[in-house]
This record gives structure tokens, C-alpha cells and sequence, in this order.
């Protein structure tokens, strides 16, 4: 693999998404009590401390830990890879694309590492619009791949349509 700009950019945006996500995980377990609550603005964005050892929403927490160790470390690691091996052979795709791809595998790393390191995923981020606009506990890598996720769907959409 060459050193170019471009994989440049990738691996600097895997490795940014990557450590944001950790020094906000490594604080919030050094400084805020597990379990507690703490408004950053009123009810609407909370702090929290709480341990995932599942998946998405803590889906998959109660699997046995045989299946936990295939579906949530190594089919994510491969998956990941996979992505990883697409993205910087697939000179077709734009720089959104790029950052959006990158965003997902950093953040994906991120959750992996903590699950490999820790045995579940630290998440601390809650967003309470009304009862029923509301987010579930989440974290910076949570934040990273939704939002790569939100950029791919867009660009899609407007591929669709400026072909239309």
C-alpha cells in the first residue's frame, strides 16, 4: 500500500475518531460515578456512566459468552477489515464517502477495543428530547458510526436522484 494523501486522510480520521472516543471513555470512568446521572444541558443532554456488554441498545448482553466472543469481537474485527480493504482500494469513492467509511472503522475499532480491554463498552451520552424522542445510552464511537452511516445514506439518496 502506497503513502498517499488519501490514505493519509483515512487512517488520521480512523486514528482521530479512535482517540476522541478513548480519552472521553478513559474521563468518564475516572470521573463520573458509575451509574450516576449528570444534566450537561437540563434533561434534554445527560452524563451518565454505564457499562454495555452488549451490543447496540445492550442487545446481545445475555448471549452466552462463546457466541458473545464470535458476533461481537471477531465478526466486527473481520467486518471491519473488510470495510478497511474496500475503502483504500475503491479510488471511485469521494471524499465524504472517505471520511464517512473512516468515521464507521474508527469508531467500530473504538467499541471492539473497549470489549476486547474491558469486557464491555463504556457509553455516557444521553439525549432526552420528550418520552418519546429520545436516544439510547451511547458514546463518541456510537456517535462516529452513526454518523458515517447518516453521510452514506444521504450521498446515496442524491446519487439516486441526480440519475433520475
Amino acid at each position: 500500500m502506497k503513502i498517499t494523501r488519501r490514505n493519509t486522510f483515512i487512517f488520521i480520521t480512523i486514528l482521530l475518531t479512535i482517540a476522541v472516543d478513548q480519552i472521553s471513555k478513559v474521563l468518564v470512568r475516572t470521573y463520573v460515578e458509575a451509574g450516576s446521572t449528570s444534566p450537561i444541558v437540563g434533561d434534554f443532554l445527560q452524563l451518565m456512566n454505564v457499562e454495555n456488554d452488549g451490543a447496540f441498545l445492550g442487545m446481545g448482553g445475555d448471549l452466552n459468552p462463546t457466541l458473545k466472543l464470535i458476533l461481537l469481537l471477531i465478526l466486527p474485527v473481520i467486518v471491519l477489515g473488510l470495510v478497511l480493504r474496500h475503502v483504500i482500494q475503491d479510488k471511485s469513492l469521494d471524499t465524504w464517502s472517505l471520511f464517512a467509511f473512516a468515521s464507521i472503522i474508527g469508531g467500530g475499532i473504538a467499541n471492539v477495543y473497549d470489549r476486547f480491554a474491558y469486557g464491555s463498552v463504556t457509553d455516557f451520552l444521553y439525549i432526552h428530547v420528550t418520552d418519546v424522542i429520545r436516544t439510547g445510552i451511547f458514546n463518541f464511537a456510537d456517535l462516529s458510526v452513526t454518523t458515517g452511516m447518516i453521510i452514506l445514506v444521504v450521498k446515496m439518496f442524491r446519487k439516486k436522484k441526480s440519475q433520475s
